[in-house]
This record gives C-alpha cells, sequence and structure tokens, in this order.
C-alpha cells in the first residue's frame, strides 16, 4: 500500500512539472521556430544578393558603423553568447533587445561579406527569448534557465533541423562534464515544435550525402584517431587565433566607431587577397564541395580562421561554429588523402571534430554526426570526435564555459567552477548541489583510502 501510495504522489509531481514545461515548450519552440524561419531566410537571401551584387563587399566598413549604432541604440553593448551561458550558469537576465540587434547585425554582417556563422545568433536570439518566455510566465530563476535552455535548443533546431542535436548541446554547453536531464524535455519538445514550423516555411534540414564509406577495420580506426589528432591542434589554432584577436584588436583599437570601420576594411582587403566569395559569409557551398565532392584548397582552413577570428573580434555579429564547420570539413578533405581516408569521409570526421573540439561537447557532436551523415561512418566519426575532444585542451570558442570535470582523467577539474557560480550570484540550490558533490567526492575517497 505504501509503495502505491508513493507511486501515486510520484506520479501527481511528474504530471504537475510535465504540464508546467508544456506550458513552457509550446510557446518558446514556436516564436523560436517563427523568429528562426525568418532569420534563416533574411540570411540566405542576403547571401544569394551578396553572390549576385559583388561590389556589397565594399559596404563592410558602413555595415559595422551601423552595427556599432544598433547596439548602442539597444544598449546590447558587449553582450554575446557567453552571456547566454551565464544566463544558464547562474539565472542572470537576457534583454529581449538582444533579439533585433544580433538579428539585424548578423544578416548586415553577411549582407556585405563578414566571416561569420548563424549559430551565434541562434544561441543568443533562443536564449533571449527562452529566459524571456519563463518572466512572462513568472517562474522561478531555476526553472528560468531551463527556459533558457529551451530557447537557444529551439533557434538552433529551426535553423539546422538538428532537433536531437540542438537539445543536448544547450543542456551541454555550459558546463562541460555537468548535464542537468530534466531539462531535456522541455528541450527536446521545444526544438522539434521549432523544426516543425521551419520545415512547414520550407526550411530544408541541414544534411550532407557521403560517397565513399570506407568499413570499421584496425586500418581505418586508427586513421581516423591520426586525423582526430591533427584536429585538435586545427581546434586549439582556431580558438588561438580567435581569443587572440578578440582580446588584442580592441587594446589597440578602444574605439568601438573606429574599430568597425578599420576591421571591416581589413576583411574587404584580406578577401580580395585571398579570394572573393569563398571565404566571405558561413561558407555553406565550400562545406558541402569538402564533404560531398572530397575537393578544397590547401589553404582553406586557415584563411577561414584567420578571416573568422577578424570579423568577430572588430564587432561584427554572427557565430563561430558553422565556420568550425568550414575550417574542420576543408581540413579534413585535404589531410584525410595522406593519412589513407577518402578525402569526403575525411572532410566529414574534420567537420564534426573541430566542432567538437571548438565547443567541448561530445555527445551532441557524435549526434551532429548522425544528423547530417545519416548515421553513414558513425562509429569512425564517434572515434574521431573522441580522440580531438580529449586532445582539444579545457578551453573552446566560449570563455563562460566552466569544466566540473576532468577532460582526461576521472576526477573533477578543479573547485573554480564552484566558487565562480558562487561569486556571480548567491544561488542557494547551485551551491548546495556543488557542495553535493564535493562531499560525495570526499566521502568516496576517505572509503577508499579506509578500505
Amino acid at each position: 500500500m505504501s509503495n502505491l501510495n508513493d507511486f501515486n504522489r510520484e506520479a501527481k509531481a511528474a504530471l504537475r512539472v510535465a504540464l508546467q514545461w508544456l506550458l513552457l515548450a509550446v510557446p518558446t519552440g514556436l516564436v523560436c521556430g517563427a523568429v528562426g524561419t525568418a532569420f534563416h531566410l533574411s540570411v540566405e537571401y542576403v547571401t544569394e544578393l551578396r553572390a549576385a551584387q559583388s561590389w556589397l563587399l565594399l559596404c563592410l566598413p558602413l555595415a559595422g558603423l551601423a552595427i556599432v549604432a544598433l547596439y548602442k541604440v539597444t544598449k546590447c553593448e558587449g553582450v554575446g553568447t557567453n552571456n547566454v551561458i551565464r544566463a544558464v550558469q547562474s539565472g542572470e537576465p537576457v534583454s529581449l533587445l538582444l533579439v533585433p540587434a544580433i538579428f539585424l547585425g548578423t544578416v548586415l554582417t553577411h549582407l556585405c561579406g563578414g566571416s561569420a556563422g548563424r549559430e551565434g545568433a541562434a544561441l543568443q536570439m533562443g536564449g533571449s527569448i527562452g529566459w524571456n518566455v519563463g518572466k512572462l510566465l513568472h517562474l522561478s530563476d531555476y526553472v528560468r534557465r531551463t527556459a533558457t535552455i529551451s530557447g537557444m535548443a529551439a533557434f538552433f533546431s529551426a535553423l539546422f533541423g538538428t532537433p536531437l542535436t540542438a537539445a543536448l548541446f544547450a543542456m551541454m554547453v555550459e558546463d562541460v562534464g555537468l548535464t542537468f536531464t530534466s531539462a531535456f524535455m522541455p528541450a527536446f519538445t521545444s526544438a522539434l515544435i521549432a523544426y516543425g514550423v521551419s520545415l512547414f516555411f520550407g526550411i530544408a534540414p541541414t544534411n550532407f550525402v557521403l560517397n565513399s564509406i570506407p568499413h570499421l577495420t584496425l586500418e581505418t580506426a586508427l586513421q581516423t584517431a591520426l586525423l582526430g589528432i591533427a584536429c585538435a591542434a586545427v581546434t586549439r589554432l582556431f580558438c588561438w587565433t580567435l581569443h587572440t584577436l578578440e582580446h588584442g584588436i580592441p587594446k589597440r583599437i578602444p574605439n568601438p566607431w573606429l574599430r568597425a570601420f578599420a576591421g571591416g576594411a581589413a576583411v574587404v582587403a584580406f578577401s580580395y587577397l585571398f579570394g572573393v566569395g569563398r571565404y566571405n559569409g558561413a561558407g555553406m557551398a565550400v562545406i558541402a564541395d569538402a564533404v560531398e565532392q572530397g575537393t578544397a584548397l590547401p589553404w582553406d582552413f586557415l584563411c577561414k580562421i584567420f578571416l573568422t577570428a577578424l570579423t568577430l573580434a572588430v564587432g561584427f555579429k554572427g557565430g563561430e561554429v558553422v565556420p568550425s564547420f568550414y575550417i574542420g570539413a576543408t581540413f579534413g578533405c585535404i589531410a584525410g588523402p595522406w593519412l589513407g581516408l577518402p578525402a569526403g569521409f575525411a572532410g566529414a570526421i574534420g567537420l564534426v571534430c573541430v566542432f567538437c573540439g571548438a565547443t567541448n561537447a561530445l555527445i551532441p557532436s557524435i549526434l551532429l554526426g548522425f544528423e547530417l551523415f545519416g548515421g553513414q561512418g558513425l562509429e569512425l566519426i564517434a572515434l574521431g570526435c573522441g580522440v580531438c575532444y580529449m586532445l582539444s585542451g579545457h578551453h573552446g570558442l566560449y570563455s563562460s564555459q566552466t569544466f566540473v570535470t576532468n577532460k582526461l582523467r576521472p576526477e573533477y577539474a578543479s573547485h573554480k567552477w564552484w566558487i565562480k557560480l558562487k561569486k556571480k550570484k548567491n544561488d542557494f540550490s547551485q551551491i548546495f548541489a556543488a557542495e553535493c558533490l564535493i562531499f560525495c567526492r570526499h566521502r568516496a575517497t576517505i572509503s577508499v583510502v579506509s578500505s
């Protein structure tokens, strides 16, 4: 009888939570799906327009000035993906004005040829929408963090058509090694709804067809592991270049107006030097050629690393994930044949590996390989991701990420993450959870020593 009563209580509690998540997920998915679709169509349109009107590249310095003005008007200066990550970690608010700011800023960047992706805008807009939906529903701070995750997942799903990857990426990108699985259902539900909205408006999901897939053997496993090691080195180079320019250029040119104009002019100059069009925008056509046709230039990944870092460092808007696709796909396409792998398949491995190393999101990266390539060669893709994840270091694209566990050893990375949470906000629930983890770790150590 007692067991039956416990079951009834738990069932009622689960039903209440499910209704709460449904109340959160449905509007978040619908709004993010609609805005994400509009954003996708806008970026697609301006990309085609720039390809037809090459003179638009010369307007990039003026676009930089417009973006600076836009962010000043909306009071979103200095706000980016790291702020959204901190909103999940510590519950800090995310302004709704970030949505039009990053939307228009990214569209302007792509219109005039800045080298950037789309997912930075996706995470920021999705996080902002999710957080504000939670605020509108008068949810607690803790639940509002789940709303932020749901918004990020929904917008990412609407753009790329990968709902499962989107949900897990949004859940796992904030704290490496710590996953609040309770956020899965609202995040995944929001992602599915947003995906459905994008399909309704004719947005095709991102996927690639692999033409040559090697069998899983000891030889191909070794070749893939070596490619994973090389991709880890490329990932470190990408992140180092990005952070070096992001910190160095503002110090040398503190005035944001001058920095945006001069930086835009520099991007234009280097674009003409490297090849107009090939490294501007997201570069999805180049990614498709590398993965499906096995064709790329040996210097593609280096040029993309530099131009992406320069574009974002001087104040243009976009994201780093699609450029990481570009960098990984072109590098893998070139390096793979040297190791004995088919160029296209090596490009696919490189795409997922560099994404994995740059975002420190292992499981979402493997799922990305499944959703982008239809599960073809998934074992080898997972192997490459695992090797790259291990060797890419305890850093990445997002400085707000915290490493709860060590990437190489089965232990907590440090207690710095706990101190970081405590300093940001005196949040009892998070501090209590952190202290419980530390206590359990020490208790386990004492037990081992005693035995």
